[in-house]
């Protein structure tokens, strides 16, 4: 019987190196995600009695907020006008046009800043448009 001595046959495992390189690994993971923050611009949303109809999984967000300012996706709108807003629909959305867009526009907004969000979309060629409401505290339903 031997005490205390080592047989050579003996196997381990080194895990070190294996830790070194899972922690690797994690580090990479964490640095290279993106963190999507959806909307810069704070909407207070109009009330509305209706209930959401249509699924909106897919859809496309344009927001505007109480000074006027766009959103698309989560790309803010640079410069004054409907142009720069067409320039920044176009490559936020790419080729698809079937796809649903939901206007975001706050509450406080001049209706003239939601009309020509409308019209940008509708020049750019979409069709498929709807108005992003929140519940009313005075549903009897609910």
């Amino acid at each position: 019987m031997r005490i205390g001595s080592r047989r050579e046959d003996d196997f381990e495992i080194n895990v070190i190196s294996l830790i070194d390189v899972l922690l690797t690994l994690l580090m990479f993971f964490v640095l290279s995600t993106t963190f999507v923050e959806h909307s810069r611009l704070k909407v207070n949303l109009p009330k509305a009695d209706s209930q959401a109809r249509e699924s909106t999984d897919n859809a496309l967000t344009l927001v505007v907020d109480r000074d006027g300012h766009y959103s698309v996706g989560s790309d803010e709108v640079l410069g004054e006008g409907i142009e720069p807003l067409k320039a920044t629909i176009e490559r936020v959305a790419g080729n698809d046009r079937d796809r649903l867009v939901v206007i975001r526009a706050d509450a406080m907004t001049p209706h003239q800043n939601v009309v020509r969000a409308m019209d940008a979309l509708g020049q750019v060629g979409f069709t498929r448009l709807s108005i992003a409401t929140t519940p009313s505290e005075t549903d009897p339903a609910r």
